[in-house]
């Protein structure tokens, strides 16, 4: 079979719900996002680790409810009541915690959002108690959220995030690249996007097909012997 050279084409990460991996680590998470009707007070936390999924949740709930997704840094130049009229997404919500405008425009937003009988979504990194949030009020408004944890991977989902990334960047891996990865990456759904990175450009610089040889160079480890 012949090697698969790496091609300097772009990126288009696949956010659909066919494209998402359900596994024990995000289940939860998954059935919270199709019940989003029932979210008691019309509010969910979404909350896990940098690459957890939570963008691609998001996305799938947009596409299921038609909320617009917008980013907490934006907030402060965003028309807020133009926003509230239906459903809403605020992602890294915990990147604000030291922007106190940031975070009375948040406020403002779900107490509109709700008040127009809408639903919002916020996602952040960690705890919603660790987010860092400083205005007492919308502090005390996160509290009353239901909060659902998307958890560290598992080898089914490790994997195929891999697999994922990777034909994100239009580059389809064999097993065997896939588990000899596993086997020696840090296991993590961080760490997992920043060596799929890394690969990419190697494979792009060097002119170079995916192989374990290159994976190896990557991971700054002795090549496979073949």
């Amino acid at each position: 079979m012949a090697h698969q050279l790496g091609l300097n084409l772009p990126s288009r990460t696949a956010l659909g719900r066919d494209a998402f991996f359900v596994a024990p680590s995000n289940a939860m998470a998954m059935a919270m996002i199709d019940g989003w009707r029932g979210w008691a007070g019309g509010k969910l936390a979404l909350t896990g680790p940098q690459g957890s999924g939570k963008t691609h949740l998001t996305h799938v709930w947009a596409d299921l409810s038609g909320a617009r997704i917008i980013s907490a840094a934006d907030l402060l130049e965003a028309d807020i009541p133009a926003l509230a009229r239906g459903p809403v997404a605020v992602e890294d919500v915990h990147l604000i915690a030291g922007e106190p405008a940031a975070q009375t425009a948040l406020f403002h937003l779900h107490n509109l959002v709700l008040a127009e009988g809408q639903a919002l979504l916020l996602t952040g990194t960690g705890p919603v108690a660790h987010w860092g949030l400083t205005l007492p009020d919308l502090v005390s408004r996160m509290r009353g959220a239901t909060m659902v944890e998307m958890e560290a991977p598992d080898d089914a989902l490790l994997s195929a995030l891999l697999v994922k990334l990777l034909a994100d960047r239009q580059l389809t891996p064999k097993p065997e690249l896939i588990n000899y990865l596993m086997t020696r990456m840090d296991r993590s759904f961080a760490a997992a996007i920043a060596l799929v990175d890394r690969l990419d450009a190697a494979s792009l610089a060097q002119k170079r097909p995916l192989t374990r040889a290159l994976a190896a160079q990557v991971l700054d480890i002795a090549p496979p012997r073949t």
